[in-house]
């Protein structure tokens, strides 16, 4: 049985999520619809992008996964079909890709052109769902698109290294909903540059040494939990990603990294090696 997910910026007040699962079902009864995220930021490419890296490799080959962020079709903005790893990825060519693209090779990316037999205005709906239905129904990528060699990459997706290899300069790329803040630099790519090298990291005017590995890793049990509540610390997350948080961070009473420590997307995280 097909599994079709769903990344979107559709909120959940609106009816658009809820008419793109009814469509789906219309087609194949039988699918299964997962819900990753309907509460990306508007327009937001970067974290659609750092959301679909992530989840992804969590459902089982095969899966088809529709990413409805800033998909109305124009000239510079194209429909596209990736497979990946064994996946399929139906959105935009406005960059999401980049970031799944950068860890593996697609083995095929179509641009789609069945747009001349579908009169649409809402694109996730009517197009994007009669291709990941194409494909549940084991349809190729060849019989709705065109092949191209290349995707549009997203601007401060990839952290950059100074030419003496001693510093690495990232940017926040996520934002999390508990406050913490996600940084472009992945831990293995950390690695590969520290060689190790003692380091510091930097970001506006707060600094750490350490990298945990889990969040409470930053506790001194002896001492008690309670005396590192809202204490900052850089930790490796789920995704493999270093991440700066504020331990038991609550938005709605202590705040988390983003308020506390005044970071937003795009800021400048830096890491200098010694």
């Amino acid at each position: 049985m097909a599994i079709i997910t769903l990344t979107t910026d559709f909120g959940e007040k609106d009816y658009f999520a809820g008419a793109v699962k009814g469509a789906i079902y219309s087609e194949l009864p039988d699918v299964k619809i997962v819900d990753i995220s309907h509460s990306v930021s508007p327009f937001n490419i970067s974290e659609a992008a750092y959301i679909t890296m992530s989840a992804y490799s969590s459902f089982p080959k095969g899966t088809i996964h529709i990413i409805g962020i800033d998909s109305e079709l124009h000239q510079e903005n194209k429909h596209i079909a990736v497979k990946l790893d064994d996946h399929y990825f139906i959105c935009a060519n406005n960059g999401i890709m980049s970031m799944v693209c950068q860890q593996i090779a697609p083995s095929e990316i179509v641009e789609i052109n069945i747009h001349d037999k579908i009169e649409t205005s809402f694109p996730v709906l009517d197009v994007f769902v009669k291709v990941a239905c194409h494909i549940a129904r084991g349809g190729t990528l060849g019989v709705i698109g065109k092949t191209i060699d290349t995707i549009k990459p997203i601007k401060n997706m990839v952290p950059l290294v100074n030419d003496e290899k001693n510093q690495i300069i990232g940017s926040v790329i996520y934002i999390d909903n508990y406050g913490n803040v996600v940084s472009n630099i992945k831990h293995k790519f950390f690695q590969d540059i520290q060689k190790g090298r003692s380091f510091q990291i930097s970001a506006r005017n707060h600094k750490f040494s350490i990298i945990y590995k889990k969040y409470s890793d930053v506790v001194n049990f002896d001492v008690g939990e309670s005396e590192y509540e809202g204490r900052g610390l850089v930790v490796i997350n789920t995704a493999g990603y270093l991440e700066i948080a504020i331990y038991k961070s609550n938005n709605n009473t202590i705040g988390g990294a983003s308020t506390l420590m005044g970071l937003k997307e795009m800021d400048t995280i830096t890491i200098n090696f010694t």
